[in-house]
C-alpha cells in the first residue's frame, strides 16, 4: 500500500516522494493505522524494516503545527516539545532526526537531536528558541529536563525506540525518570527487537492497553531475519583472520561492508591494518570522541570509506542502506547480538552476505547460537585465507591476496662507521676501565685523606 492510502497527510507523502518512498513496508502498514487513531502500540521488528516512519509519522501528525491558528491556542505550550524520542545511542539518535526531518520536510517541523559528548550551550540555545520534537539518548535529555531547560510538560507522544537495547545499556532507570516527567495522558509507542520481561513490565506500567505487533513470523522470528541473508561461518584462526577479512572483502558482490569486533582494541588494530593494506577503512567504538565517530560516520554514509569497522555498540545505532556485507570478526555473544549484527545488511527486503569467524574457544557459544535460532552451521568447516571454499563461495577471483598496495618496506637502520683503531662504532664511548680490588683500596685511602 502506498501512504496516502493509509490516510498520511499528503505534505508527509509528497516528502517521501522526493526521497523516493512512496510504498510502505510491513511494519508501517500494521502500525500506522494503529498509530494515526492514538493508541499505544507496542512493535516488534527488526532495525532496517521501516519502523522509524512507523512511530514517525503518527508522531508528526498528532503535532500541533506552527504557524497555525491551533498553534496560538497552545498558549504556555508554544516553541515547548510536543514529542520525545528517546535512542539507547547517539548514532541512533542522529539517524532517527534526520529520518523525522525528511518526512517533516513540508511541515515546518522544529526537530532537536540531544546527546552526550557535545557542549549543552548550543543544544540549551536551540530548545530558548523553540522545538517541537525531541530525538535523544536518555542520558542527556534527563540532564537537561534536570537542569530546568527542557520542559517536557506537553509531551504528548512518547517513543521508546530498541527498548531491548536500552535495557541492556543500563538506561531504564533513567528512562522511567523520564517518563515521571511526563503528562499522564498521552500516546506511548514502544520498538524493540527482543521481549524480555523488564520490557513487558515497563510497558504494562506505563502503557494504556497496547496493542502488540510483530513484523515478522510469529512463530519464528529470529529465522525471519536470518532467512534472507546468505551467512558463511567458518573456524578461523586468530593470527589469519585479518588475511582473510582482506580476501573476504574483494568478493565480486562487496560493494559496502560492516565488521564487528568484540572489543574497542581489536575494531582500531583491524582498521588501522585495512588501511595499510589499502583499503578504504574507518572505524567506530567507544574510545573515540565524538567528533570522530560522527566522521568517521559521515564518510561511510558518503561513500569515501566503504569498510566500517565498530563495536557492538554501533550495531543498533547504525541505519545505512545498501551495505552487501557483515563480517562477524569475533564470534558474538549471544543469538540476538547476532541478529542484530547481521541486521545491518538484507536491509527492506534486501539481499545481503554475512560472515562469521569462530575462533576454538568461541565454539560452546556458538554451538547455543547456532541451536537457538536452528541454523545448519553446527561444525564450522576450518578456514584459511587459501581455503578454496572461500573463493568459490564468495565469488572471488582466484589467486586475490589481502592487499591492494604493497606492504611498506621495513625501515632498516643504517650501518655505523666502526673506528680503524678499536672496532667499536665511531659514536660509542669507550668503556670505563674495570675496577679491582687494588684500584678500589687506593680510591678509598684517597677519600679518606
Amino acid at each position: 500500500m502506498n501512504f496516502l492510502e493509509l490516510n498520511v497527510k499528503p505534505e508527509i507523502c509528497s516528502a517521501l516522494a522526493k526521497i523516493g518512498i512512496t510504498d510502505a513496508f510491513q511494519i508501517q502498514e500494521l502500525t500506522l493505522p494503529l498509530g494515526l487513531a492514538g493508541k499505544d502500540i507496542i512493535g516488534q521488528a527488526k532495525t532496517g524494516t521501516g519502523k522509524t516512519l512507523g512511530f514517525g509519522i503518527p508522531l508528526l501528525q498528532a503535532l500541533v503545527i506552527p504557524n497555525t491558528a491551533q498553534y496560538e491556542e497552545l498558549g504556555e505550550g508554544e516553541n515547548k516539545p510536543q514529542a520525545l524520542v528517546l535512542a539507547p545511542t547517539r548514532e541512533l539518535a542522529i539517524q532517527v532526526a534526520s529520518d523525522l526531518e525528511n518526512a517533516a520536510a513540508e511541515l515546518g517541523v522544529r526537530i532537536l537531536c540531544l546527546y552526550g559528548g557535545k557542549a549543552y550551550e548550543p543544544q540549551i540555545d536551540v530548545l530558548k528558541s523553540g522545538v517541537d520534537v525531541i530525538v535523544g539518548t536518555p542520558g542527556r535529555v534527563l540532564d537537561l529536563a534536570n537542569q530546568r531547560h527542557l520542559d517536557l510538560n506537553w509531551v504528548r507522544v512518547l517513543v521508546l525506540d530498541e527498548a531491548d537495547e536500552m535495557l541492556d545499556m543500563g538506561f531504564l532507570p533513567d528512562v522511567e525518570k523520564l517518563i515521571s516527567k511526563l503528562p499522564a495522558k498521552r500516546q506511548t509507542m514502544l520498538f524493540s527487537a527482543t521481549m524480555p520481561g523488564q520490557i513487558i513490565n515497563l510497558a504494562r506500567k506505563y502503557m494504556t492497553q497496547p496493542v502488540h505487533i510483530r513484523a515478522v513470523n510469529p512463530d519464528d522470528i529470529d529465522n525471519s531475519i536470518v532467512d534472507a541473508i546468505e551467512q558463511h561461518v567458518w573456524r578461523a584462526h586468530q593470527m589469519d583472520k585479518p588475511e582473510l577479512v582482506a580476501r573476504v572483502l574483494q568478493a565480486d558482490t562487496c560493494t559496502k561492508s560492516i565488521i564487528f569486533c568484540r572489543t574497542k582494541r581489536n575494531a582500531q588494530k583491524l582498521s588501522d591494518d585495512l588501511l595499510e593494506r589499502g583499503f578504504k577503512a574507518v572505524s567506530v567504538h567507544g574510545d573515540m570522541g565524538q567528533g570522530a565517530r560522527e566522521k568517521s560516520l559521515e564518510q561511510f554514509k558518503g561513500d569515501k570509506a566503504n569498510i566500517l569497522v565498530a563495536t557492538d555498540v554501533a550495531a543498533r545505532g547504525i541505519d545505512i542502506d545498501a551495505v552487501s556485507h557483515v563480517i562477524n570478526f569475533d564470534c558474538p555473544e549471544d543469538e540476538n547480538s547476532y541478529v542484530h549484527r547481521i541486521g545491518r545488511t538484507g536491509r527492506a527486503g534486501a539481499s545481503g552476505v554475512a560472515v562469521t569467524f569462530v575462533d576454538w574457544a568461541d565454539l560452546p557459544r556458538w554451538e547455543r547460537i547456532n541451536a537457538t535460532l536452528g541454523l545448519a552451521f553446527a561444525d564450522p568447516i576450518e578456514t584459511y585465507s587459501s581455503s578454496e571454499h572461500v573463493y568459490v563461495g564468495l565469488g572471488i577471483k582466484p589467486g586475490t591476496k589481502g592487499r591492494l598496495v604493497p606492504a611498506k618496506p621495513m625501515a632498516q637502520a643504517e650501518p655505523k662507521p666502526v673506528s680503524k683503531s678499536n672496532g667499536r662504532p665511531a659514536d660509542r664511548p669507550a668503556a670505563k676501565p674495570k675496577q679491582t680490588d687494588r684500584t678500589r683500596q687506593r680510591t678509598s685511602k684517597i677519600r679518606d685523606k
